[in-house]
């Protein structure tokens, strides 16, 4: 079945819209970044990232109309994150695409944001051909607000295995970063310091949590804030102020720059993040008899994660462009198809979730023995 579906996302600090055909072509994906606007803040002001979104909602969607090409007669469906993500946000996506579908008559479909990260590994981009991906699949889904392993044994068919129980990577990237002094999003600046750095200059710690597929990044954050603080406090005099207070509140780098090597502190944060996610990535695959792995997210654009998944797992690795890891509307468009395609819709009371999530909190092997009995 053939469909041109608008999607609309506004679930962080991105207004996108973009119509995507059948799940797969891209047509148009239009986003307006609010990076410049939360920059001074050091992470995503919520009350500016709504106030953005009213704003640049109407401009972006009648972009990508223009650039797709088609009238809202050629559409198909609208297609809207309604969760997770930021709630003032998230309801400027979804009223928009309730007026947009009563008024113009089409169905409307309410997505989850995590799947649409994982939809985005089946969208065609310029130069390739579609996607061959064989289920069942391991899913890594990481970015700012989301670490989350996902076992997926078909379109729609969602098991948890594990996500992080406090700072999502992407999150400790940014507060990593903004503790060494290097600026937002902590994700690029930190890649980009680690490049001349020794990923083992620092023996950093790894929260392994024992044989659990479940993450934990804080006390990572943590080690990194004490090594810092050990070499501030070498170099700054008696009388200085608070240090955590300043730095916490600043975007001023370290006064100890020069004592405390940037790159190979960085480079160890960033190797330590990588070796988690990579080993119980890829040990999830061996038990549960995966195909292939697939990367999605904001931190799945991190070259360093995406080698070394390569290089480790034992099937083949999908991950998509760097330019669709960021949030966007075309893999929400593409998760939409596979829904519109089992005739699945939602009503006109479609609200915004928070909190909601991809599945419900369990394991295979727990619902294995819950079915046996």
């Amino acid at each position: 079945m053939m469909s041109r579906i608008l999607g609309i996302e506004t679930s962080c600090d991105e207004t996108a819209a973009a119509v995507v055909a059948d799940g797969l072509a891209i047509l148009s994906n239009v986003v307006a970044s609010q990076i410049e606007l939360h920059r001074q803040y050091g992470g995503v002001f919520p009350e500016i990232a709504s106030r953005q979104h009213v704003l640049s909602i109407v401009p972006v969607i009648r972009q990508a109309m223009a650039e797709a090409s088609v009238d809202w007669s050629d559409l198909t469906a609208v297609a809207v994150t309604h969760g997770p993500g930021l709630a003032g946000a998230l309801l400027v996506g979804v009223n928009a695409a309730k007026g947009l579908a009563l008024g113009r008559n089409l169905p409307l479909i309410g997505i989850n944001h995590l799947e649409g990260h994982v939809y985005a590994n089946w969208l065609i981009t310029e130069g390739s051909s579609a996607p061959q991906i064989a289920f069942p699949v391991v899913c890594l889904i990481v970015s700012g607000g989301h670490t989350e392993l996902i076992l997926m044994s078909d379109h729609g068919q969602y098991q948890r295995l594990g996500g992080t129980i406090d700072d999502a990577a992407g999150e400790a990237f940014d507060k990593v970063a903004r503790i060494l002094g290097l600026g937002y999003p902590g994700g690029p600046v930190i890649q980009a310091t680690a490049e001349n750095g020794k990923p083992d200059a620092f023996p950093l710690p790894r929260a392994w949590l024992g044989e659990s597929y479940d993450f934990s990044f804080s006390g990572l954050k943590t080690a990194v804030l004490r090594i810092v603080e050990k070499y501030e406090d070498k170099a700054l005099p008696p009388q200085t102020p608070d240090k955590r207070s300043r730095r916490l509140t600043s975007q001023e780098p370290p006064i100890l720059r020069g004592a405390l090597s940037m790159p190979n502190i960085a480079a160890s944060f960033q190797e330590a993040v990588v070796d988690v996610l990579t080993e119980k990535t890829c040990r999830a695959a061996k038990e549960f008899g995966a195909k292939q792995i697939i990367l999605s997210g904001g931190v799945a654009a991190n070259a360093v994660l995406r080698q070394e998944v390569r290089n480790r797992a034992p099937v083949p690795v999908v991950c998509p462009p760097v330019y669709l890891c960021s949030d966007n509307a075309a893999m929400i468009a593409a998760a939409a198809h596979r829904h519109w395609m089992r005739g699945e819709t939602s009503g006109w009371d479609l609200d915004v979730v928070p909190n909601l999530k991809l599945t419900h909190n369990t394991t295979p092997k727990q619902e294995t023995q819950e079915n046996a009995g």
